[in-house]
């Protein structure tokens, strides 16, 4: 192998220096970067000899945005009688000839170096300079005959090299696939991730300062558990050495806070990370983080209020209004949302004339058919039901809308209504067609809990793998005595897609799970 070669493929493991271009479209510009990442090795090799490698001496003492701020009205002749020096770090992001600009991360600023009026030694390390590259600096504040605000350096150190190019500064980082597995270059190229990022931030703080102000005490339950329960999901497995058990990632915290309305803490919630073993998608991944929270003594309609309340209060203090425009659509959360009877919903939106036609399951089986919704002969009428709902009502709800009066068939831990039993206590928000939140008037009956339980073992003993277990330890906390509650799950991930009119829940997630593949 020839020392260009040897150079070649070190700069870039897995690349193959001797790819035929006619081959692999890919490979010219391959080549390329590598010869670019090859140069910068060369100068990093420089740095090293120096020993300017890596520093981490220089602390700034200021950032971009508090000096943008702090001068934005002085002109040039303030500024120079000023004679103010500053200190600041960050990544070069552009430069033209003796100008370059920096980005500390919360904003950019531009700063001026002279190699003629810079001292030798910084004027050669000046020469070892790429766009990238972090770099600390101190000088005067002036500005330029465009008036442009700058710094004029007088000293500066190279904190860290970056031995691979960044991507065009006129195109960005466009590749939705490469952004998603290389968040770090996402955030360095396109300003705008960083603000969504930031936005989320605030969005789950506002969300913590609400139910903090409303006397809900903050807890953490187990992400370990011994049996996964609160949710019809298929949960991850995995392995504990030292108990020779085997454990699982939870899929929801529910009945761990709800026993901890058994313990007497009347009002709890959990900002958590959940785990579920299935598909990928733009609203699902495997990975996510859910709100979940309970009061003694509340009922479902109480949560659907405060449901209502908490996302306006969240909205407006985050993105400045509670109107606003997802993907094209106008959501409005300033008003009261519209609640809806999960069956009226498949009447209205379905064109079903008769509400006769969604009682018992030869109409059930035969409405299916005609609307061309596919199911398992051995469902229900209430899967049937909820089946024909999620096909064909879900993506059509667009403005706020409860949809309550599930069939007591598929919400195993919910309270049958009085009037009722066939139905229970529960909604489900939707908004711009997907569900949001799922909250109920909690069961606390441990009978019925038990036979409910019992009866989901045995459809997880049929093959189907995401009916929920039984969990002897919690009938045992409700048989205790659990008070009349109602509980709510909001997903977080969701939240965030809605107030930042993300199309995809990867553009919300900092590193969302995707297939293992080269990222480029």
């Amino acid at each position: 192998m020839s020392a260009k070669h040897s150079t070649e493929r070190d700069a870039n493991p897995g690349e193959n220096p001797n790819v035929n271009p006619a081959e692999n479209p890919h490979a010219e510009n391959d080549a390329g970067e590598n010869k670019l990442i090859a140069e910068r090795r060369r100068k990093l090799a420089a740095l090293r000899g120096r020993g300017l490698a890596f520093p981490n001496t220089f602390r700034p003492a200021d950032s971009a945005g508090a000096i943008n701020s702090e001068f934005a009205n002085r002109d040039a002749d303030k500024l120079k009688a000023l004679a103010r020096r500053v200190s600041l770090a960050g990544r070069v992001i552009r430069m033209r000839g003796p100008f370059l600009v920096i980005d500390d991360g919360g904003d950019a600023i531009q700063l001026y170096l002279n190699h003629k009026q810079l001292p030798a030694n910084l004027a050669e390390l000046l020469k070892l300079l790429d766009l990238g590259d972090i770099i600390g600096a101190e000088g005067e504040m002036f500005r330029t005959g465009k008036g442009e605000l700058t710094v004029r350096v007088a000293d500066f150190a190279l904190l860290s090299k970056s031995l691979r190019p960044l991507p065009d500064k006129h195109k960005g980082l466009t590749d939705t696939e490469l952004r998603h597995r290389r968040r770090y270059v996402d955030l360095i190229a396109n300003p705008e991730t960083r603000k969504r990022f930031a936005l989320r931030s605030d969005i789950v703080r506002a969300v913590r300062d609400y139910f903090d102000d409303a006397g809900f005490m903050e807890v953490e339950t187990p992400m370990l558990q011994v049996i996964p329960g609160g949710a019809a999901a298929r949960p991850f497995i995995t392995h504990h050495n030292a108990l020779d058990l085997p454990m699982y990632l939870r899929v929801a915290p529910e009945l761990y806070l709800k026993r901890l309305l058994v313990g007497g803490c009347g009002k709890v919630f959990e900002l958590n990370r959940n785990f579920r073993n299935e598909g990928l998608s733009t609203r699902h991944n495997p990975e996510f983080t859910m709100l979940e929270f309970y009061q003694a003594y509340a009922v479902y309609a109480d949560f659907m209020d405060l449901t209502e309340e908490l996302l306006r209060e969240v909205a407006t203090e985050t993105i400045g209004a509670a109107r606003f425009t997802w993907q094209g659509n106008e959501i409005d959360l300033g008003k009261p949302f519209r609640r809806l009877a999960l069956a009226e919903a498949v009447v209205e939106f379905c064109g079903v004339e008769d509400g006769k036609r969604l009682k018992g399951l030869d109409n059930l089986r035969a409405l299916a058919r005609e609307l061309e919704v596919s199911f398992d002969p051995a469902w229900g009428e209430g899967k049937l039901l909820l089946e024909i709902f999620e096909r064909k009502v879900e993506h059509r709800l667009i403005e706020p809308t409860f949809i309550t009066a599930y069939p007591t068939e598929v919400s195993p831990l919910s309270r049958c209504n009085d009037d009722n039993p066939g139905i229970v206590d529960r909604f489900e928000l939707f908004i711009a067609g997907q569900e949001l939140a799922n909250g109920f008037s909690e069961l606390n009956d441990p009978e019925d809990q038990a036979e409910r339980f019992r009866a989901q073992a045995e459809q997880r003993e049929s093959g189907d793998i995401e009916a929920m277990y039984y969990d002897e330890d919690y009938i045992a906390a409700l048989e205790y005595g659990m008070p009349p509650a109602a509980g709510e799950g909001l997903g977080i991930d969701r939240l965030v897609m809605l107030l930042t009119d993300s199309a995809s829940i990867r553009e919300v997630l900092l590193f969302p799970h995707m297939r293992p593949g080269h990222a480029g």
